[in-house]
């Protein structure tokens, strides 16, 4: 199964392209001018160290020199493993030219709803 979604808040809109292999999930995540790959993280499901009766997760991260996508794609890939259970990798290449903090802001939200829409859809396959 594979599908693309994307984020339509108007400005620093990101897309998403995401496979099941098996039990596990590939997301690409991309968006601005230059769309690219930036980072890679690799996340899995594990029991929570506070509460052993909570799933968390784990990630490792890959980013290339000069990009600044290792906090999001590990972000995403932590909450994707644990939420659903399952092994992860996301890539991450998003580029806008002269970005302001609160552009930068706006991304990280627009990752946060993309994120959303991906359980959302992800757990729709599953029901």
């Amino acid at each position: 199964m594979e599908f693309t979604l994307k984020t339509e808040e108007g400005t620093y809109d990101l897309e998403a392209g995401v496979r099941l292999i098996g039990n596990d999930l590939l997301v690409g995540i991309w968006g601005g001018e230059k769309p690219h790959i930036g980072a890679v993280s690799v996340a899995q499901p594990r029991p929570s160290l506070k509460n052993p009766n909570v799933t968390s997760a784990t990630a490792s991260v890959f980013c290339f020199v000069g990009h600044k996508e290792d906090e999001l794609a590990k972000a995403v890939s932590e909450i994707l493993a644990a939420a659903l259970n399952t092994q992860v990798v996301v890539t991450a290449g998003i580029h806008w030219d002269n970005i302001s903090e609160e552009g930068i802001q706006k991304v990280i939200r627009n990752s946060e709803i993309l994120v959303d829409l991906i359980l959302d859809k992800v757990s729709s396959l599953y029901l």
